[in-house]
């Protein structure tokens, strides 16, 4: 079965950055679309950042709008591996972060769009 692992998360300062890892296996992973989402304290789990595996045309991107200009999804399929950079980190971006992974070309933005999950890597950002 499909097994998808986060890392890569940890404690920075406001204006800090990370880098988040996700890795994929017992799948195609060079078949599907990838995602990073996030889960704050008492809130929903809201999306970051999302990339499909299209190389004609080039590889889509989608970013929320909090996101854009400062954080950058991409893809190694030689290693199965989907990264979230991440750069002018604030508190807000507090949350524990989630990888997701869906059969085919589309670009989702929805949890519910998503089949496969990881368990989450923390970031916090202190203030």
């Amino acid at each position: 079965q499909v097994h998808v692992v986060e890392s890569g998360g940890g404690l920075v300062q406001t204006g800090g950055s990370l880098r988040l890892s996700c890795v994929v296996s017992g799948g195609t992973f060079n078949t599907y679309t990838m995602a990073w989402f996030r889960k704050a304290p008492g809130k929903v789990r809201d999306f970051v950042a999302a990339i499909n595996w299209s190389l004609w045309p080039a590889l889509e991107r989608s970013y929320a709008d909090s996101m854009k200009g400062r954080s950058t999804i991409s893809r190694d399929n030689a290693k199965n591996t989907v990264y979230l950079q991440m750069n002018g980190l604030k508190p807000e971006d507090t949350a524990v972060y989630y990888c997701a992974a869906v059969a085919g070309r589309n670009i989702r933005t929805t949890a519910q769009g998503f089949t496969y999950w990881g368990q989450g890597t923390q970031v916090t950002v202190s203030s």
